[in-house]
C-alpha cells in the first residue's frame, strides 16, 4: 500500500475486516482493495455487508486463483481480483481499469459543484452561497453535496438514507426531514418559501437554482 501512496494515491489501511468496513462507510473511498485472508471475519461476508450500504468499486485479493471465496466475491459484486503475489504495476493497472469502468477516475482535487449562487468545494468540504461561507456540519455538507450533484433531479428519502446516511430503508425518514430543515435555515429559506430545496410531495426533494421572478 505504501507503493500506491508513492504513486500519488491517498491510501488508508485497516488491519481487520470490521475496521475496514467502518472506514469504507465513513470515508467513502473511490475504491476498496479487500484481502480475503482477514483475521476476524470472512472476506465474502465483509463484501456482502459493504454491498448492502455502498456501491464503491471493490478489488479482492486472494492467495489462489482457484479459491472458492474468490468466485463467491465476484458473484457477490466484486469488480475485479488480483492473485498474490502481485506487483504494484499489476495492482495499479487493475485499479485504473476498475475506476475507468465505474467512472470514478476523474480528478477530484479541484472538483467544484455549482448550482446558481451555491458553490461546493468537494475536496476541501467547503460550501458558500452568493460568496458567503456556509457553516455546515459534516452530515449537512454530505446531504447538500448529494443533492447538488443531482441538481434538478428529484431525490427520494430512501435514496438519501442509503447514500448519505448509509442506512437501509426502514429507518426513520424524520432524520432526513430534520436535516433538510436545518439546511434550509442555513440557505436562508424555508419549506414554505423555498429557493434551492423544493419538496415534491410524495416523491422527494429537488435542488435547483433559483429562477428570476
Amino acid at each position: 500500500m505504501r507503493a500506491l501512496g508513492d504513486l500519488g494515491y491517498a491510501v488508508s489501511a485497516a488491519s481487520t475486516g470490521m475496521q475496514g468496513l467502518s472506514m469504507a462507510v465513513e470515508t467513502r473511498p473511490d475504491l476498496v482493495i479487500l484481502d480475503l485472508g482477514l483475521p476476524d471475519v470472512d472476506g465474502t461476508q465483509v463484501l456482502s455487508m459493504l454491498r448492502a450500504v455502498s456501491d464503491v468499486p471493490v478489488i479482492v485479493a486472494s492467495a489462489r486463483d482457484d479459491d472458492p471465496s474468490l468466485v463467491s466475491c465476484l458473484d457477490a459484486g466484486a469488480d475485479d481480483y488480483v492473485v498474490k503475489p502481485y506487483t504494484t504495476t499489476q495492482l495499479e493497472a487493475r485499479i485504473r481499469a476498475v475506476l475507468r469502468r465505474s467512472g470514478s477516475d476523474r480528478p477530484r482535487a479541484d472538483q467544484r459543484v455549482v448550482v446558481g449562487g451555491l458553490e461546493l468545494d468537494v475536496a476541501g468540504r467547503r460550501a458558500q452561497l452568493d460568496g458567503t461561507a456556509l457553516e455546515l456540519t459534516p452530515r449537512e455538507f454530505d446531504l447538500l453535496r448529494h443533492l447538488a450533484e443531482r441538481a434538478d433531479e428529484v431525490v427520494t428519502k430512501r435514496e438519501l438514507l442509503a447514500d448519505v446516511w448509509h442506512q437501509a430503508w426502514g429507518g426513520s425518514d424524520k432524520t432526513v426531514d430534520v436535516h433538510l430543515s436545518w439546511l434550509r435555515r442555513k440557505l436562508g429559506e424555508s419549506a414554505g418559501e423555498p429557493r434551492y430545496l423544493h419538496t415534491v410531495r410524495g416523491v422527494g426533494i429537488r435542488l435547483s437554482a433559483p429562477t428570476d421572478d
